[in-house]
């Protein structure tokens, strides 16, 4: 019994090294530059094979990765949605989509990859569905998605879905953009993440406010 412990144990840290030297391969070069081989020397394991045997897939170590983060995402998420109640003002509820991620980065401390690895799946389309699924299987999101249309202007159906894919542009690029510059030592524009917070939701509110020009120019 207690060898199976030990091998459990030994096991589970196995599979930890391998998510966070994935999360951090992937998020400097890309998820495609990168091989399991590549990752599983990185993680230190002289089995070149560790990555597929504990994990599968490439898709199934990315959606392990996003999966490491969701939970407290989530938590964090929750949390300001239950404090929030039943606001009528669009900025608490843009808030809401864009805090949870950069509190969560902010407690990850430093040096971080999260932000880098979420913007490279996201701009690979046959891996992006993944953090979409992810994002689905929030039901704070979907809550939070709810509230915010409900304190929306009135939109065309178009020019609502454009504004809301600049939304999901910016929260993402901004995040990694921030976490790339402090990886590298260079200034950023806001002190800290909460900083940061707080300027991306003035400008994704005030993108949603603004008046839309009618077709033509007319």
């Amino acid at each position: 019994m207690a060898g199976r412990t030990v091998r459990t144990e030994q096991a589970g840290a196995t599979r930890q090294l391998i998510l966070v030297t994935a999360e951090r391969l992937f998020a400097e070069h890309g998820v495609y530059a990168v091989s399991n081989r590549q990752v599983s020397e990185a993680a230190g394991q002289g089995n070149n094979a560790a990555v597929g045997y504990h994990f599968g897939t490439k898709s199934d170590l990315v959606r392990a990765v996003a999966q490491r983060h969701s939970a407290r995402v989530e938590e964090l998420r929750a949390g300001q949605l239950a404090a929030l109640g039943d606001s009528a003002d669009l900025r608490d509820w843009v808030d809401c989509l864009v805090r949870p991620q950069f509190d969560h980065l902010a407690e990850l401390g430093g040096p971080t990859w999260y932000a880098r690895f979420c913007a490279q799946v996201m701009t690979d389309p046959a891996l992006r569905e993944i953090m979409v699924e992810e994002s689905r299987a929030s039901p704070s999101l979907r809550e939070i998605i709810a509230g915010r249309d409900r304190c929306m202007p009135a939109l065309p159906d178009e020019v609502r879905a454009e504004r809301g894919d600049m939304a999901r542009h910016l929260i993402v690029h901004m995040a990694a953009e921030r976490e790339r510059a402090l990886a590298e030592g260079r200034p950023t524009p806001r002190s800290g993440w909460r900083e940061a917070a707080d300027g991306l939701v003035d400008a994704i509110v005030g993108m949603w406010l603004a008046p839309v020009r009618p077709r033509g120019g007319e």
